[in-house]
């Protein structure tokens, strides 16, 4: 790689870096390219130079974000009872965690929009979509006769009902619930619905 390449990729991981922070303390509502070139001390337009647009600089914050959570949901997998119903409830209470840790960065996750006629393109999707095996393994243990296409909407379904309840429960409104009783009511979700899926396929 040439000097100018490496200065260049340098920068890059600069304004990446640099997009991450704003977040973090903004919110994505704050993220101000203006602002950014000025911190990692380039034009406004090299921003451009540096990813194609706004939406590629989130979507390279969001996977570094989904990495971060990757590793929290791996940790939880292997922290206590090594059961598939216990494991989801770990992952479950580990998913809370995480939101509440980094919650504009957790939130900009899914408040980021692209234009309707704008692809997603295929290496976010599969940021995204790495996060499901944590759910579906557990699942695949539970319901062996289960197929692949099955499961994954039961994963879905799955992840679908405990990210409700970490939304409206860290809305920092009337509906805000205290962490440690959301985490209460996660476990509980958790082990009803499963208990509920056994009990059905029997």
């Amino acid at each position: 790689m040439t000097k100018a390449l490496e200065r260049r990729e340098k920068l890059r991981a600069d304004l990446i870096q640099a997009a991450e922070r704003m977040i973090a303390d903004r919110g994505l509502a704050g993220l101000k390219t203006r602002d950014l070139a000025r911190e990692i001390g380039c034009a406004n337009g090299a921003v451009y130079n540096l990813v194609t647009d706004v939406d590629e600089l989130i979507l390279r914050v969001g996977s570094r974000t989904l990495l971060r959570l990757d590793k929290a949901l791996t940790d939880a997998e292997g922290a206590g009872d090594p059961s598939p119903q216990e494991t989801l409830v770990r992952i479950a209470i580990a998913y809370c965690d995480f939101a509440a840790e980094n919650l504009q960065l957790w939130r900009a996750l899914f408040e980021h929009r692209m234009d309707a006629d704008k692809a997603l393109p295929d290496w976010s999707i599969e940021d995204q979509m790495q996060l499901f095996r944590h759910i579906y393994q557990p699942l695949t243990q539970l319901f062996p006769k289960r197929g692949a296409e099955e499961l994954g909407i039961t994963a879905r379904s799955l992840f679908s009902a405990v990210h409700g309840m970490v939304a409206l429960g860290l809305e920092q409104k009337l509906v805000a619930v205290p962490l440690p009783a959301l985490r209460k009511e996660i476990a509980g979700l958790v082990r009803a619905m499963v208990d509920g899926l056994i009990a059905r396929a029997a």
